[in-house]
């Protein structure tokens, strides 16, 4: 079953990038893109390595929009600092702790510092990001906080 479900996400991505629908293109896209399914079929057999994926659709559809809210806030700021005279950057490196449960909700959450103009995450250590900010202000760690707090909602709660 993951199978054809690898086959068909591959598929209508492939459909989508490349824009033609010719009969011989298509064929030739399915062939390719079942080589792929199968490649990938191997290779989670050889090492067994899978993605604990426990998300909340619609909380995750909910952050994702709030998400694009933020960076494009973010953007706007740093399009501000960029174009003043003064450049008015005030750098900092500072961490900050995340409740995430699931290896992904830690990967949305770094991405998302990451996404987020005018910060990324630096390196992380368990419990805690190490982040740079090119325009810090004090308001910055309870904003992380708070989408800390919305990727951790994004997480199915663990079933006992």
């Amino acid at each position: 079953m993951r199978l054809v479900g690898a086959f068909i996400v591959f598929m209508a991505l492939w459909l989508l990038l490349s824009g033609v629908y010719e009969p011989l293109t298509i064929g030739l896209g399915a062939l390719s893109t079942l080589v792929v399914a199968f490649v990938t079929r191997r290779m989670d057999a050889i090492d067994g390595d899978r993605v604990d994926a426990r998300l909340n659709p619609l909380g995750t559809i909910g952050y994702a929009l709030w998400l694009l809210i933020e960076i494009a806030k973010a953007n706007w700021t740093v399009m501000k600092i960029i174009m003043s005279p003064s450049l008015p950057i005030k750098q900092h490196m500072f961490s900050i702790p995340y409740t995430q449960k699931t290896d992904l909700g830690q990967v949305i959450f770094a991405s998302s510092i990451t996404l987020t103009p005018g910060t990324i995450t630096v390196e992380t250590e368990p419990g805690h990001f190490l982040i740079h900010a090119v325009a810090f202000t004090s308001d910055d760690k309870a904003a992380l906080a708070d989408m800390d707090r919305r990727v951790t909602a994004t997480e199915k709660a663990e079933q006992k």
